[in-house]
């Protein structure tokens, strides 16, 4: 949630800033603002609404400074509003700073800075920070140079909660100074200028040499310098990291909506995921694991921990783990679990799944497991994300950037690693006969042209979705890993077209929900295990019968007729089946949102990178 953007070097600043803005769209906000400095003195235009709102404000042609900081809000302290969006400045106008995260203790430093004299222009959490570094660079007697340096410092060190900052000043017309704590931030490295940013993409089609920072970590940036301090301003060294993203991935090339790209992108990105993990007349290969039979042998239970779509995925995977290699698999939402005191220990493997590898519930779920002695495993599709650098272990997706908040490319791209992970533990485990392994690696790596196959049924989706797109309530049904893809479908269909949505184990209708059918309502069915697809139709007629709609996703012979609605998919291992069966829905709330004239990119209230609890 919010993004954050800086430059720092020869070029004019808030072309830049504008721009950086734009390609963050997609973490969702309600108000955008620039500040840049323009003959040593601080100059902001900031207004609520989107960022293309800014071209609108007098003054945003004259600005020529070369050092500027920007940001997009979502609100949570203080209601969308010109005075509340950022950059917010101190009394004095000395300090600008930007802002992501959560300062939880802001009311006990804004009443204490109310004591000091200080006055508050907005209802936010961020004005204290401004403040509290001119309290602290007013009290410093000395006349250093690192005088603004230390103040930020000690102004860091009073915040309590997750905070990703950019400050510049009036006194300091030549630096920046930066910070994090469980809030993303990266500095891109140029030739006599640097980027920052909460995201890579905002800034890829600057450079893609990369300075990763961790928390209470600062940083003073010139033109041409960049220098790491510790939380005690001892400096410490930090490498330059390349990142092999193509910038143009972060492009839409043609498609009229991000979300739509990557749906079309998802035989690819599995493709890149599947890499060289999966040869086909040996064991899987993770070079970034290495793990042998007596470590893993060690574990008695897995802990699978994710927030939203990556939880789900999570979900299709202890079907896949529990299936083939024999451990008890728990899946929990990452909130819950970092509140529950959770049975975990030593023999726990914790695995954490995150696509942009900085969601704050995971991680901090992450963390509490280290704190038990469990042994922690990230998922992320970002390289150098926070989560990976606070895990054990890291192994990444290769889905590429996803901009539109609702994940498609890399959920299914999750869903096929894990399927290779699980494949890993049990042929290190020896707990699966290797027939049965070959043969389901021969199914992951037919996934690729059976999800290009799938895509055919885009125009289809697209007449039903004319059909069904001012409905109220849709019910999505599915039995065993079925109901897997029905808790995903549906939360799409909430996510981008605003319909209420419901997934059902489709053995539980008789046990309540049935009682919600009505004559001319939808039910979305998945039917794509043989084992249970008798059991599934019979689930079905009963809400036939009550006079629903029916739409069926199946890759089985289905002797009834009475469904309105059947779409065929590719058949594979019903282990596999989720990453077929979501597509036809992807498309089918992509679609339907569109019949709708919603922003099907960025859904009202969501966020692509959710960086708060």
């Amino acid at each position: 949630m919010c993004g954050i953007v800086g430059y720092i070097g020869t070029k004019k600043a808030s072309t830049i800033l504008i721009n950086g803005l734009m390609r963050l769209e997609y973490r969702g906000y309600d108000s955008a603002g620039i500040c840049t400095i323009e003959n040593d003195n601080l100059k902001v235009m900031k207004d609520k609404g989107r960022v293309k709102n800014l071209y609108n404000l007098d003054g945003i042609n004259s600005l020529t400074g070369t050092i500027g900081i920007a940001h997009t809000r979502w609100a949570t302290h203080g209601k969308p509003s010109k005075e509340n969006s950022h950059p917010h400045l101190d009394n004095s106008n000395n300090f600008a700073v930007v802002h992501n995260g959560i300062i939880e203790n802001y009311n006990e430093l804004r009443n204490f800075l109310i004591e000091k004299g200080y006055n508050f222009k907005s209802e936010t959490d961020t004005e204290v920070i401004p403040n509290l570094i001119h309290y602290y660079y007013t009290k410093d007697t000395n006349n250093s140079n690192n005088k603004v340096l230390q103040a930020v410092s000690n102004a860091c060190k009073d915040l309590k909660g997750s905070f990703a900052i950019e400050v510049i000043s009036k006194y300091i017309p030549n630096n920046m100074i930066v910070c994090r704590k469980d809030s993303p931030l990266v500095i891109g490295k140029g030739d006599n200028e640097n980027y920052i940013s909460s995201d890579i993409p905002a800034i890829l089609s600057f450079t893609n040499k990369f300075y990763l920072l961790n928390d209470n970590e600062l940083v003073l940036l010139s033109t041409n310098n960049v220098t790491f301090y510790d939380s005690d301003l001892n400096v410490i060294n930090k490498e330059l990291q390349n990142i092999e993203w193509n910038a143009t991935a972060a492009e839409k090339n043609g498609f009229d909506d991000f979300m739509l790209k990557e749906i079309y992108e998802q035989p690819n990105a599995i493709r890149e995921t599947i890499g060289s993990r999966l040869p086909k007349n040996s064991l899987c290969d993770f070079d970034d694991l290495s793990f042998s039979k007596d470590f893993l042998s060690r574990f008695n239970k897995l802990y699978i921990v994710a927030c939203g779509t990556a939880m789900h995925a999570g979900l299709v995977a202890r079907n896949i783990f529990e299936k083939i290699c024999c451990i008890p698999t728990e899946v929990d939402i990452a909130s819950e679990f970092r509140y529950k005191n959770p049975l975990i220990d030593d023999k726990t493997l914790c695995i954490y799944i995150s696509q942009s590898g900085e969601t704050a519930d995971t991680i901090a779920a992450l963390k509490l497991a280290k704190q038990k002695g469990s042994t922690t495993l990230a998922i992320s599709n970002v390289i150098g994300s926070s989560i990976t650098r606070e895990a054990d272990y890291s192994i990444y997706t290769h889905a590429g950037p996803e901009i539109a908040v609702a994940s498609t490319k890399a959920y299914t791209s999750q869903v096929v690693l894990l399927a290779i992970l699980a494949i890993y533990f049990a042929e290190k485990l020896e707990k699966t006969d290797s027939e049965t392994l070959i043969k389901l690696k021969n199914d992951i790596l037919e996934l690729p042209s059976k999800v290009d196959e799938t895509l055919k049924c885009a125009d289809y989706i697209k007449e039903y979705a004319k059909t069904i797109y001012t409905e109220k309530d849709i019910f999505f049904l599915g039995r065993g890993i079925d109901y897997t893809t029905a808790l995903e479908a549906s939360l799409k269909l909430k996510e981008i077209s605003y319909i209420h949505s419901e997934a059902y184990a489709a053995g539980e209708l008789k046990h309540g929900p049935i009682a919600l059918i009505e004559n001319g309502i939808t039910v979305i069915g998945i039917l794509t295990d043989e084992n249970l697809v008798e059991k599934s139709v019979s689930n079905i007629q009963e809400v036939i019968t009550r006079g629903a709609k029916t739409l069926i996703i199946s890759n089985q012979h289905l002797t009834t007729n009475n469904f309105d609605k059947v779409i065929s998919v590719p058949y594979t291992n019903p282990l596999l089946s989720p990453i077929i069966a979501i597509v036809p829905l992807q498309l089918l709330s992509y679609y339907i949102s569109k019949e709708k004239g919603l922003d099907v990119d960025k859904p009202r209230n969501l966020a692509k990178s959710v960086t708060v609890e």
